[in-house]
């Protein structure tokens, strides 16, 4: 690595990333690149998907950690390495550390799946449960590395880790060469430092887009401050770009090569992770489909050929669950509507008919009598519906008033 003058901040080139992509023969694949044809009708030019979900732990993280652990001096092989992760970085950090032999120890949050939890076990890592959030599980694992010795790897903020996550750019480039815009998410920013590193250097035609959840905006104040800034309380469904304080490597290497962060919100990822499932048959986390959120909320404004990069497909089943259900409500396929009924016989019957003749799938039902603000012969009926999108929600909601129901939300 080389160092930069004007900051001393470490700088990654391309022969770095051409490196680590020799390092990583043979243990990272070479994952698919997939046409999207809903997606090329709506961006109205070729988009494709390059598929790090399907890559071995489920994320790009593999590429990363291998490398930076790789690169470590024999002494410190033998101390072992520490890291903190809720989820991606933890297992790719698991299994580049078994296939080196080196000694892994990785601390996550209390909270954390235990899908994720188990898999980072198998691939051989120690795991410490520790905190309610990443920070105070990051905190533990930076005092255990001070007291043991152990390397800490940090999940974006070295120039190996960037090199090695760069690599997907090298890729990219092979695998779709008139490609003309690429759209990656970003949390602390080593996978979209990395890619720019390696695509500008060689063809800086192409246009880079990050993408950011908008209740985990670290980048955009950052990048108009000059510096990297911490926001207070990031929130997103998208876990794997939660990040409050982009790296101070990767942050510098995006000011420079990125062209544009863009934002997108919850609806959005609910709705990308659905069309990836549905269209693509593509099990997606929310951070992984991020870029195709921000294809949905702006699709007139990419130039084509575009390649999305779906970053990983580590989702708990029980979080993918309420978020299809989301995503279903975000496209209008999902209706929750409560009204008030007369307590008699028959009233939910003649309301179930109602919703039949506007085919409508009840999916569940909740009565509601003893609650202070009914009458006496009034009872409260929430009612969840799968519909076929917004024109027909709308055509329930207007079947229910012509019956003379009082839709209350």
């Amino acid at each position: 690595m080389s160092y930069s003058t004007a900051d001393s901040l470490p700088r990654v080139t391309l022969d770095d990333v051409r490196g680590a992509q020799k390092m990583l023969t043979g243990v990272a694949r070479t994952t698919a690149m997939e046409g999207s044809r809903y997606l090329s009708q709506l961006v109205g030019a070729p988009v494709h998907f390059k598929c790090e979900n399907l890559q071995r732990t489920g994320s790009f993280k593999l590429r990363g950690a291998y490398v930076r652990i790789a690169g470590l001096l024999p002494e410190e092989r033998a101390a072992g390495v520490v890291a903190a992760s809720a989820g991606n970085h933890a297992q790719g950090v698991a299994l580049a550390s078994s296939l080196l032999g080196v000694r892994s120890t990785v601390f996550m949050p209390t909270g954390a799946p235990l899908p994720k939890v188990a898999a980072t076990r198998d691939y051989g890592a120690e795991v410490r449960l520790h905190g309610q959030v990443v920070d105070e599980t990051l905190a533990a694992a930076q005092e255990y590395a001070a007291e043991t010795g152990a390397v800490f790897i940090h999940p974006f903020d070295h120039p190996d880790i960037i090199a090695g996550q760069g690599t997907v750019g090298l890729e990219i480039l092979e695998q779709c060469p008139e490609v003309r815009t690429i759209v990656v998410g970003i949390g602390g920013g080593g996978l979209a430092a990395g890619i720019a590193v390696a695509v500008k250097a060689l063809r800086p035609d192409v246009r880079i887009i990050g993408v950011q959840a908008a209740g985990a905006a670290a980048y955009p104040l950052s990048l108009a401050a000059g510096r990297p800034v911490a926001i207070d309380n990031p929130s997103t469904m998208a876990d794997g770009i939660k990040v409050g304080r982009p790296g101070d490597v990767p942050f510098r290497i995006v000011e420079e090569l990125v062209d544009e962060v863009r934002t997108v919100s919850e609806s959005h990822l609910s709705s990308a992770l659905l069309l990836c499932l549905e269209r693509a048959k593509l099990v997606v986390e929310p951070a992984g489909a991020s870029p195709v959120a921000a294809l949905l909320s702006e699709p007139g404004t990419f130039e084509g050929p575009v390649v999305a990069l779906l970053s990983g497909g580590n989702v708990d089943p029980l979080l993918m669950q309420r978020i299809l259900r989301h995503g279903m409500a975000a496209s209008g396929r999902y209706l929750a509507v409560t009204l008030r009924l007369t307590d008699r016989p028959g009233a939910l019957a003649t309301l179930l008919g109602v919703l039949s003749v506007a085919d409508a799938n009840v999916l569940d039902v909740s009565h509601v009598r003893t609650d202070p603000r009914l009458g006496l012969t009034e009872v409260e009926v929430e009612l969840h519906l799968e519909t076929k999108g917004p024109e027909h929600c709308a055509e329930v909601g207007c079947a229910l008033r012509e019956a003379g129901y009082r839709v209350i939300d």
